[in-house]
C-alpha cells in the first residue's frame, strides 16, 4: 500500500546536542572538515553506509546511542568545534563587502541552473555542468556574494548504472524524497506553503517550493508533484533530469525559467541581475520582461532594453546540436498565450529564438534567446569564448569573429569540497591555516605559490602514496560489495588482492562517455596498449567511470569496448571501469590518482573540471590541448597530448592523437615516474606535481571564477539594472528612444580615413590616423569613432583586431573629423583601418547593436 504522505521520525536530541540537525541542514559540511568530522563521529559506520546523508545517519540513532555521545567530552569537543566553525562561517563578513563597501540599496544575484551537484547525498545532477553549478554557489558563498540559486525539483534524478557481465549499461532510478534530502518547504508568514502557478494547455500547473541552504547561499527547488495538479503529467514534468521527450523538456524549460522568476517573487527575493547558467532557464528573461512590462508600464523594448541590463549568460556547448532548439509549432503551443502578453506577433516572439528573426523554418534555439535578451555573456574557457564567436557570428553580422560579443570566464573548482584532507594538512603547514584565502585572486600575490615550494618532497610523495592506496582500497570495497559481478566473476576468477596495485602508477579517466570524449582512444592500438599494462617493471593501471545518457546509443558502445578489451586481454586486475559515477566516485578518483587523462577531440570540450580538481591533489594532468588545458599547460606541469593539431577527418584526429599518447606515455610520463632516488622518492615527478599544484589550484579554483564573474559582470550588470530602473525607467526609456533614432539614422554614417606609414616599421612604432566621418543627422555624441589594426590572416583580411580610441578634433556640419595613434607592437604583415560605432553612457556593449561601419579605402 503507498502511504499518502512520508515523515522521518527522529529520536529528541539531548539538549547537549540541540543544534546537532542545524550543522547536519546547512551543506557546509560538505567542504569543512571540522563540520564534517563531527558528523562522521556520530556514528561512524552508518555514516559510511548511508553514502554521507545526514537523514539517514541520525533516522536510525537510538536513544542510547545519543545519550552516549552527549556524555563523550571527546564527542562534545568536535561539537563545539563544529558549530564555532559554522556560527564563525555564516556570521562573519567576506570579500564581497571589501569590494562593495559603498553599497547603500541592497542588490542581490540569482543564479539558475537546470541541476546542481553539492554532494552524492543530494542527486540533483548528472554529472559537469551540475557540479560547476554546485561548485560556483559554494564559492559564491565563500565569497559572501548575496546570491539566491534555483533548479527544479527532480522526483528521479539522474539515473544510477550497472554493467552487464558483457559491458551493457543497465539504467535504474531511485525516488528522491525532500526529507532524506533535508529539504524545507517554503512557507509564508502565516506558515502555509508557498506555492506558484503557470499556465500549460491543458490547464493549471501548481508548484511548490523547497529550500536547502548552502554555506551562505539558499537553493530553492521548483517542485510541480502536487496533488492540485489535475493532470497526472503535470505531477511528472520534472521527474527526470534530461528524460522524456522535447515536450517534456519544454514543460521542464518553462517551470524552470519563469516558474523560476514567479518562485523568487513569490519569496520576495528581487533580484537586480539574473544568471541564466546553460540555455536551459533563458525563459525567465521573457517572464522577467513580462513582469516589468506589467509593472512599469513600459513597451516590450524598453522592458527587453531594461532586463537585459542586468542579466547574463553562461553557455558551455561548442556544438549547435547541443543547444536546446524546439520545433516552431510546439512554442506556439505553449506560447500563444503569453506572447500576446508581452505585446508580440507570433512572428515576433519566435523571431526572439531565431539567428535570422525571418527564416520561418529555423528552430526556436533556447541560446539564441539568452544571447539576444542578455547584457553579459561568455564562454567557459578562452579557447570555448574563441569557437562560441565561430558559432553565432551571423548574430552580428558585420563584426569581425573576435569582436563578436562573447567573452570567456574560464571555469574552475572549488578546492576545499575537492581537496583530500591529508593533501589539506599539507596545505596548511606549508602555506598557513589561511592558504585558502588565496585563491580569490589567482596567482597575484604569489603566496600560495612560494609555499608549494617550501613542500618536502618526502612528504609530498608519502601523501600521494596515502591516497592511491585510499582509493585502491575504495574500489576493493565497491567490488566486494557487488560479489556476482564481472570483475569477481572473470575468467581467471580474479580475487580482490590481485586487482590494482598500490605502487602502480595509476591513470584516472572518469567523465561523461560521449564520443567526442574518446574513452577508448588508448585502446585504439591493442598491442601497443596491453604492452603497457603488461610491463612488470613498470607496472601501469588504469581506472574509468562514466555514465552513457540512456539515450546514447553510441556512448554505450564506447563503454562496450572498454569492457570487451579489459575481457578480451585478460586485464580485470590493471583496468577497473568504476560503476555508478557519481561525486562520491569522483572524489576518490581525483585524489588518487597520478595522471588525469582527457582525451576529447578538440575543440569540442568547452572546459573541462576534472583535471583541476585532479591537480589540487597532486595528480598530473595528461591532456589534449583542448577546454581549460590550453590555458593552464606551461611545459613543466604536464604533459600534452600531441601539440593542438586539428584535421577535418575524425578518423585521421583519432590516429593522429592516439599515436601522441602512446608516445608521451611511453617517453614521459612513465619513465620520470619511476625515475626515483636511494629513498624511493621520484624527485622529477614531485617537481612537476608541485608545480601543477602551484600553478594550478589558485588560478583555477571556483573562488577564482565566481569573484571574476563578480567583477566582470554582476557588479556592473547590478549598477546599470538599478540605475536605468531608477525614476521609473526614465533612463531606459531614454536609451530606448536613442537606440531607435540611432538605428533609423544609422544608413547615412560614412567614413573616409588615412593612415600615415611606411613599408615597413619596427614594433612598438605608433600610426596616425585621421577620419572624416559623415554623420548624416546625428551628433557627434551619438557615436564612437576606433582605429582598428591587427596582424593579416591568409586571405588578407584583419585576424583577431585591437582598437584605440579616435579624438573628435573638428566639426563642420554634418561632418566630424577625429584623429589619433595606434601602437604596432607584434610584428608580421598588419592592416588598419577604422570605424565608427554607437555610443552612449548606458550602452552596455556598443558592439552588441549589431551597427558599424567601416571605413571606405
Amino acid at each position: 500500500m503507498r502511504p499518502i504522505a512520508t515523515v522521518s521520525v527522529l529520536h529528541p536530541l539531548p539538549p547537549a546536542l540541540g543544534r546537532l540537525h542545524e550543522l547536519a541542514h546547512n551543506l557546509l559540511w560538505t567542504w569543512e572538515p571540522r563540520i564534517r568530522e563531527c558528523l562522521r563521529a556520530v556514528d561512524p559506520e552508518r555514516w559510511h553506509g548511508s553514502n554521507h546523508n545526514p537523514t539517514e545517519l541520525f533516522s536510525g540513532l537510538d536513544p542510547e546511542r545519543l545519550g552516549h555521545l552527549a556524555s563523550s567530552d571527546e564527542f562534545l569537543g568536535l561539537y563545539n568545534r563544529a558549530l564555532e566553525t559554522l556560527d564563525t562561517y555564516c556570521n562573519g563578513s567576506g570579500w564581497y563587502r571589501e569590494q562593495r563597501p559603498e553599497q547603500i540599496e541592497p542588490e542581490r544575484y540569482a543564479y539558475f541552473s537546470a541541476e546542481f551537484g553539492l554532494h552524492e547525498s543530494v542527486p540533483l545532477y548528472s554529472g559537469g555542468l551540475g557540479v560547476l553549478a554546485g561548485d560556483h554557489i559554494k564559492a559564491a558563498s565563500d565569497l559572501e556574494l548575496p546570491l539566491v540559486a534555483v533548479c527544479l525539483f527532480y522526483q528521479m534524478g539522474y539515473f544510477h548504472q550497472r554493467l552487464t557481465v558483457d559491458g551493457r549499461q543497465l539504467e535504474s532510478y531511485r525516488i528522491n524524497d525532500p526529507i532524506e534530502l533535508q529539504l524545507e518547504e517554503v512557507t509564508n508568514r502565516e506558515g502555509q506553503p508557498v506555492t506558484i502557478t503557470l499556465d500549460m494547455p491543458r490547464g493549471t500547473v501548481v508548484a511548490r517550493l523547497w529550500q536547502r541552504t548552502v554555506g551562505r547561499v539558499p537553493l530553492v527547488l521548483i517542485d510541480t508533484n502536487v496533488a492540485d495538479n489535475a493532470v497526472p503529467e503535470y505531477r511528472d514534468i520534472a521527474d527526470y533530469l534530461y528524460g522524456g521527450d522535447q515536450e517534456t523538456r519544454i514543460m521542464q524549460e518553462i517551470v524552470l525559467g519563469i516558474g523560476g522568476m514567479r518562485a523568487l517573487r513569490a519569496m520576495g527575493i528581487e533580484p537586480t541581475v539574473v544568471h541564466c547558467n546553460e540555455g536551459h532557464s533563458a525563459f525567465l528573461l521573457l517572464e522577467r520582461i513580462r513582469m516589468t512590462m506589467s509593472e512599469g508600464g513600459m513597451s516590450f523594448e524598453e522592458a527587453a532594453e531594461l532586463v537585459a541590463a542586468g542579466a547574463v549568460f553562461t553557455t558551455h556547448t561548442p556544438v549547435p546540436a547541443g543547444n536546446d532548439a524546439f520545433p516552431p509549432a510546439l512554442v506556439e503551443t505553449y506560447f500563444r498565450d503569453y506572447w500576446p502578453q508581452l505585446g508580440l506577433s507570433r512572428e515576433q516572439f519566435l523571431g526572439l529564438g531565431r539567428v535570422n528573426p525571418a527564416n520561418q523554418e529555423e528552430l526556436f534555439s533556447m541560446t539564441v534567446l539568452a544571447l539576444r535578451l542578455t547584457s553579459g555573456r561568455n564562454g567557459v574557457s578562452a579557447l570555448h569564448a574563441e569557437v562560441s564567436r565561430s558559432m553565432w557570428k551571423e548574430m552580428w553580422r558585420g563584426l569581425p569573429v573576435s569582436d563578436v560579443p562573447i567573452t570567456g570566464v574560464t571555469n574552475g573548482v572549488h578546492t576545499e569540497t575537492w581537496i583530500a584532507d591529508p593533501m589539506r594538512s599539507l596545505f596548511e603547514r606549508c602555506v598557513g591555516a589561511d592558504w585558502n584565502r588565496h585563491l580569490v585572486a589567482g596567482t597575484s600575490d604569489g603566496s600560495f605559490t612560494d609555499g608549494i615550494g617550501t613542500l618536502p618532497d618526502a612528504d609530498l610523495w608519502e601523501t600521494k602514496c596515502s591516497l592511491r592506496e585510499a582509493l585502491i582500497n575504495d574500489v576493493h570495497r565497491r567490488l566486494e560489495d557487488r560479489q556476482d559481478d564481472w570483475y569477481l566473476r572473470s575468467r581467471q576468477g580474479r580475487a580482490l588482492d590481485t586487482i590494482l596495485d598500490p605502487n602502480a602508477l595509476t591513470i584516472g579517466f572518469a567523465r561523461r562517455f560521449a564520443t567526442y570524449k574518446r574513452a577508448t582512444l588508448l585502446f585504439r592500438d591493442p598491442e601497443r596498449a596491453l604492452r603497457l599494462f603488461t610491463d612488470p617493471e613498470r607496472p601501469l593501471q588504469l581506472l574509468l567511470a562514466g555514465k552513457a545518457h540512456p539515450r546514447d546509443a553510441e556512448g554505450k558502445k564506447f563503454v562496450q569496448a572498454v569492457i570487451g578489451f579489459i575481457r578480451e586481454h585478460n586485464l580485470e586486475g590493471r583496468i577497473i571501469f568504476v560503476e555508478d559515477y557519481d561525486m562520491a566516485v569522483a572524489r576518490r578518483l581525483v585524489q588518487g590518482c597520478d595522471v588525469w587523462l582527457n582525451t576529447p577531440r578538440r575543440p569540442m570540450e568547452a572546459s573541462g573540471t576534472s583535471g583541476m580538481k585532479a591537480a589540487i591533489n597532486g595528480a598530473l594532468n595528461l591532456s589534449v590541448l583542448d577546454g581549460w588545458f590550453p590555458e593552464a599547460w606551461d611545459g613543466t606541469n604536464g604533459f600534452t597530448i600531441g601539440g593542438g593539431e586539428e584535421f577535418n577527418s575524425e578518423d585521421i584526429q583519432d590516429e593522429h592523437d592516439s599515436r601522441a599518447l602512446y608516445r608521451v606515455l611511453e617517453e614521459e610520463v612513465i619513465p620520470a615516474f619511476f625515475d626515483r632516488d636511494e629513498a624511493g622518492v621520484p624527485n622529477r615527478w614531485v617537481a612537476m606535481m608541485k608545480r601543477s599544484i602551484a600553478t594550478i589550484t589558485p588560478q583555477y579554483s571556483s573562488n577564482r571564477m565566481v569573484a571574476e564573474y563578480a567583477r566582470r559582470f554582476y557588479f556592473p550588470a547590478s549598477d546599470r539594472f538599478r540605475r536605468l530602473r531608477a525614476e521609473g525607467g526614465g533612463r531606459t526609456r531614454a536609451l530606448v528612444a536613442w537606440r531607435r533614432r540611432v538605428r533609423e539614422r544609422w544608413d547615412a554614417v560614412r567614413v573616409t580615413a588615412a593612415a600615415e606609414v611606411g613599408t615597413t616599421m619596427d614594433a612598438g612604432q605608433s600610426v596616425s590616423l585621421h577620419a572624416q566621418v559623415e554623420l548624416g543627422s546625428l551628433s557627434p555624441n551619438d557615436v564612437q569613432v576606433q582605429a582598428y589594426y591587427g596582424t593579416l590572416d591568409s586571405e588578407g583580411m584583419i585576424a583577431n583586431g585591437r582598437s584605440a580610441q579616435l579624438v573628435l578634433s573638428e566639426v563642420n556640419g554634418s561632418v566630424a573629423s577625429y584623429t589619433g595613434t595606434a601602437t604596432l607592437n607584434h610584428p608580421g604583415r598588419v592592416g588598419i583601418t577604422v570605424r565608427v560605432l554607437p555610443s552612449h553612457p548606458d550602452l552596455a556593449d556598443p558592439l552588441a547593436t549589431g551597427l558599424i561601419r567601416w571605413a571606405r579605402s
